[in-house]
């Protein structure tokens, strides 16, 4: 059985769960009801919030959509055991930029998880590290799709080995946060071609593609190469239903139009952990400290660096926004979610 007939989906298109406001319910309803499936990125989200925030999705439409969580140990997610950089604390104080660390660097996965079986979900998918085959199981058991993230073949089949329905084989090509956990995807981060053929000598597992991918002609590509369906994430940032905010979203157009260069960099100076995004002046005043034994792991530098991220949106800042972008953002367009889609259908 294929995939796009195991998801219930009319086309072959992911919108990817981008975390941090970007997947609005608006958004993902979107997606779902035009035949695609929508992501929310909840790995950021209080369990309280997301539960509210599935409701919501839930009214605004019946089709199947997708929760996202990211793999944290309660260690993790509640321990600051390593001190804010020296030069990230004296940017603060250069800046007049006020800064209290929350409690804990990020929400329980837990208690996110518990939301999940509580609330079910269509689809679930897991990003930054890999459940236990009991937690699939139990997902599955109250009639959730289970699909895992992978930068590379040995994460691949580690998913399959537990049983999920599918996996997301994200390439280096992919904005945001790379969703790997091995060492090995990270010392040489594979392109979305590679990565598939790789990945399809080690598990025949349903894949989803993810990296790169803007129109019709890259989604073909990505089913030629033995991936069923194709997850988009930078094609949607600059549509009407994403809710970034509008220097982010500027940023991305003015990439994509020449004004700004669309030079991207995998970089851990936002977060602790490797995502790409368009070079600015942040990653290039602060580049020699990009080595990771320098760097507080995420979620801690994430959470460190949210005040300054913070205050560049207050003061339309894009030189110190985490400016998350692909490969493919010379292609993004301002347009309607909407016509984005139908633009992609149309030649697939």
């Amino acid at each position: 059985m294929s995939l796009l007939n195991t998801l219930n989906l009319t086309y072959p298109i992911v919108q990817a769960p981008m975390a941090g406001g970007a997947t609005t319910p608006e958004l993902i309803a979107c997606v779902s009801n035009f035949g695609g499936l929508g992501s929310l990125g909840a790995g950021m989200t209080s369990p309280d919030v997301l539960d509210s925030q599935i409701n919501t999705i839930k009214t605004l439409t019946e089709r199947p959509f997708m929760v996202n969580l990211m793999v944290l140990s309660e260690h993790e997610s509640s321990t600051f055991d390593t001190d804010m950089p020296a030069w990230l604390s004296n940017y603060y104080q250069e800046h007049n930029i006020e800064f209290t660390l929350p409690e804990r660097p990020a929400h329980s996965f837990a208690k996110q998880l518990q939301v999940l079986y509580n609330n079910p979900v269509p689809v679930a998918s897991f990003t930054f590290g890999i459940i236990s085959a009991e937690q699939v199981q139990r997902l599955q058991s109250v009639g959730t799709r289970v699909i895992g993230t992978a930068n590379h073949p040995l994460e691949a089949k580690a998913w399959s080995d537990i049983g999920v329905d599918a996996v997301c084989a994200q390439g280096a090509e992919a904005g945001g946060h790379r969703g790997g956990w091995l060492a090995q995807s990270e010392t040489d981060p594979l392109g979305l071609l590679t990565l598939i053929s790789q990945t399809r000598t080690l598990t025949d597992i349903p894949l989803i593609a993810a990296g790169g991918i803007m129109t019709a002609q890259d989604i073909k590509a990505v089913q030629v190469a033995g991936a069923e369906l194709a997850q988009m994430g930078t094609a949607f940032l600059t549509t009407d239903q994403c809710g970034i905010n509008d220097t982010y979203k500027q940023a991305l157009l003015d990439a994509s139009q020449g004004v700004r260069s669309s030079e991207t960099r995998l970089t851990r100076l936002f977060s602790g952990k490797l995502a790409r995004g368009l070079l600015n002046d942040y990653l290039r005043d602060f580049a020699q400290f990009e080595n990771a034994d320098a760097l507080p792991p995420y979620p801690q530098l994430n959470a460190m660096t949210k005040f300054m991220r913070a205050d560049a949106t207050k003061h339309l800042d894009a030189e110190h926004l985490s400016l998350w972008a692909g490969q493919g953002v010379t292609l993004v367009r301002n347009e309607s979610t909407d016509a984005l889609l139908m633009r992609l259908i149309k030649d697939l």
